[in-house]
């Protein structure tokens, strides 16, 4: 069988790589990628070949990455933070089936609500949701439905894509349904360029938060009623008794 690993690379550092992602980009004849993900290991793995695609040819960086693996050639498909937390391992396996050569092994990777959690602090400590703003591939109506029941349940909630250019009111928006269920007072975080170059973190409430623009590199935590500020960190307590 030729292999297809479906890599994720963490937040964007080689430090942020694990162990077996660096494995199987070292054991790769071919690393194919959107061109950003690509310039992210290019530097490191000079004596690899290397496929790109732009932005939205996914289904097209899928068949480019598995024809290559059919030919014989090991390839890494490469995705920034889990290859399987909105990335490309689901649209790997749905068409597997038209390469029966082809052995498909996803590598997990940091997805950013966990390295974006850990630069605000410790907001994740009790049950948490998390959800995309990005309506390109889900009608903003679902979103909004979950949006909604997660904040009604008193979730933690970590916003991927949370704006855009074509989307630059969707986090106010978003922070208007919460407000609904939230207390204006709400402890929120927002992890932006995490692992990377110009990395930062902002505590935040709520309210602060419905004014504040972000851009497509930021990760939005919004706490739950519980989640309070210590030492300037967003923690959400787990409930621990203690002296």
């Amino acid at each position: 069988m030729h292999k297809l690993f479906v890599v994720g690379l963490g937040p964007g550092g080689a430090d942020g790589m694990t162990i077996r992602a660096k494995n199987a980009l070292e054991n790769s004849d071919v690393i194919v990628g959107y061109t950003v993900y690509i310039d992210l290991v290019r530097d490191a793995y000079p004596d690899k070949e290397f496929l790109t695609t732009p932005m939205r040819r996914e289904i097209d960086r899928v068949r480019l990455a598995l024809e290559t693996a059919a030919q014989g050639r090991t390839v890494a498909m490469v995705c920034s933070g889990d290859a399987g937390v909105y990335g490309m391992s689901g649209l790997c396996e749905e068409l597997l089936h038209e390469y029966p050569g082809v052995e498909l092994i996803t590598v997990p990777g940091v997805s950013a609500v966990l390295s974006g959690a850990a630069i605000l602090g410790a907001p994740l400590m009790h049950d948490f949701a998390v959800i995309s703003l990005s309506d390109l591939l889900t009608p903003w109506e679902k979103i909004e439905k979950r949006l909604l029941a997660a904040a009604e349940a008193d979730f933690v909630i970590c916003l991927y894509n949370p704006s855009s250019k074509k989307r630059h009111d969707y986090l106010s928006r978003a922070c208007d349904l919460v407000l609904r269920f939230a207390s204006p007072e709400t402890v929120c975080g927002i992890a932006r360029n995490i692992g990377r170059d110009g990395e930062e973190a902002r505590v935040l409430t709520l309210a602060e938060l419905r004014d504040t623009e972000v851009d497509m590199f930021s990760t939005v935590f919004i706490g739950n009623s519980q989640t309070k500020i210590v030492n300037g960190k967003m923690v959400t307590p787990r409930g621990y008794l203690y002296e």
